[in-house]
């Protein structure tokens, strides 16, 4: 069971559909109208990025890693998103016509979309079975969130149906499963990774008290606008405070920086040093952004907007609200 910076317990219903979890993914630069890439604007319903991708490779008969995209986008949701292509495919494409996939824009630029180019995602999300109160109740708990921050968990989507992918992530990596797909292998070791960080962040938010995230001598930070890392002689309070740096948590795996002195004490319980694989460090506290909740009255429903920046999970500031973990159905 997760823990959250500020406890609640509000019920409501939520479910991803494509009509109640909508996703507009937010690039990270303006294109610039020329050059040798077309970039394709899309909206997609009812379908991972992956099938999309195979979509667009059957149509234009080229392998799927001609394709770029900037991250992996909610099966169950109506989700934009830009992919890259070359742009000699554009006569193609204006005839490209699928039941769940839209192109909404094409426009050309000099760099393909590789992952991670995106600043964020924006999201409206639909909650049922809210009355004024329990929206009342919504509105003052996203407000500390925002105000303290969210803590940054991957979502349940991230391990599968009934968490089976991480059964499959520790079955291949005791040696009892074989899989050869290279997209599926580090697909269950991003799992295992996820998992172990998840724990970690867990405990990291029971030793915090008052909605406070508690620094720890030996954290390493990174700056929110340029994404790098540093660990600091002196803990950057005020800068925490004022949303500008956040501490990390390990993904484990080769060649990720570690924490030090007292945050390795907790980090080092989550760890796999020998992970042959490639590791990575994570944002602990992220701040959802422009939120706002518009009430239905009459339906009982109400919906939620806001932004998160890349790598976190709508369905995670959802949990805070209700103080609950979810499933895939809730």
């Amino acid at each position: 069971m997760r823990l959250y910076l500020h406890p609640s317990n509000i019920e409501f219903d939520f479910a991803q559909s494509k009509e109640d979890f909508i996703v507009d993914e937010v690039p990270n630069r303006e294109f610039v109208g020329r050059g040798k890439y077309l970039i394709l604007h899309v909206q997609k319903q009812e379908m991972t990025t992956w099938d999309m991708v195979a979509v667009f490779s059957r149509f234009l008969n080229i392998e799927a890693n001609e394709i770029g995209y900037a991250g992996l986008k909610d099966k169950h949701a109506t989700t934009t998103q830009y992919i890259s292509v070359d742009a000699r495919y554009i006569a193609a494409l204006k005839k490209f016509r699928h039941k769940s996939i839209k192109i909404l824009e094409m426009i050309k630029d000099t760099k393909s979309i590789r992952m991670g180019d995106l600043a964020g995602n924006r999201f409206r999300i639909n909650l049922y079975n809210v009355d004024n109160i329990k929206a009342g109740k919504i509105e003052k708990i996203a407000n500390k969130i925002q105000k303290d921050g969210l803590v940054n968990y991957f979502g349940y989507q991230r391990f599968g149906k009934d968490g089976d992918a991480l059964t499959q992530a520790k079955e291949m990596l005791s040696g009892e499963r074989f899989v050869k797909d290279a997209k599926v292998k580090n697909f269950l070791i991003s799992v295992y990774q996820s998992h172990l960080f998840n724990k970690w962040l867990k405990k990291r938010v029971e030793i915090s008290q008052d909605g406070k995230f508690k620094l720890l001598k030996g954290d390493l930070f990174m700056t929110l606008h340029e994404e790098k890392l540093f660990t600091p002689k002196e803990l950057p309070l005020q800068d925490f405070l004022a949303h500008k740096v956040t501490p990390t948590g390990l993904l484990p795996g080769r060649g990720a920086y570690r924490a030090r002195e007292k945050a390795r004490e907790i980090e080092r319980e989550f760890d796999d040093e020998f992970l042959p694989y490639k590791g990575y460090r994570r944002a602990a506290i992220v701040w959802p952004k422009e939120f706002s909740l518009k009430l239905f009255s009459k339906e009982k429903r109400v919906q939620l907007a806001f932004k998160l920046p890349k790598g976190a999970y709508a369905t995670s500031f959802i949990e805070a609200l209700k103080g609950k973990e979810l499933s895939a159905v809730s």
